[in-house]
């Protein structure tokens, strides 16, 4: 069974930061892209970051130079790390994998992340 527990939200002032963890369970980590996703109220799911299962690594416009995607093999976790956090980071955030050839998305519980002074 696939789990991907997701941790590390909060609240934080404007350029502020904070690192989210997805620690997965149920899959040969190694072998998988992870993604972080990110729901604000009243707005559709939007992909923040991937990162493949060789390293490579993708952002959303909105995001880049600010977030930054990393994988742990060894802990089976994958990391975002955000700087200057801005009021419209406010979302809750999720953690995806998926499979492949055909597509099935696993998903984490979420964790909100709040940007406010």
């Amino acid at each position: 069974q696939v789990q991907l527990v997701e941790s590390g939200g909060g609240l934080v002032q404007p350029g502020g930061s904070l690192r989210l963890s997805c620690a997965a369970s149920g899959i040969i980590f190694r072998f998988y892209a992870m993604s972080w996703y990110r729901q604000a109220p009243g707005k559709q799911r939007e992909l923040v970051a991937t990162i493949t299962n060789g390293g490579s690594t993708n952002y959303a416009d909105s995001v880049k130079g600010r977030f930054t995607i990393s994988r742990d093999s060894a802990q089976n976790t994958v990391y975002l790390r955000m700087n200057s956090l801005k009021p419209e980071d406010t979302a809750v955030y999720y953690c995806n994998t998926y499979t492949t050839p055909i597509r099935h998305d696993y998903w984490g519980q979420g964790t909100q992340v709040t940007v406010s002074s």
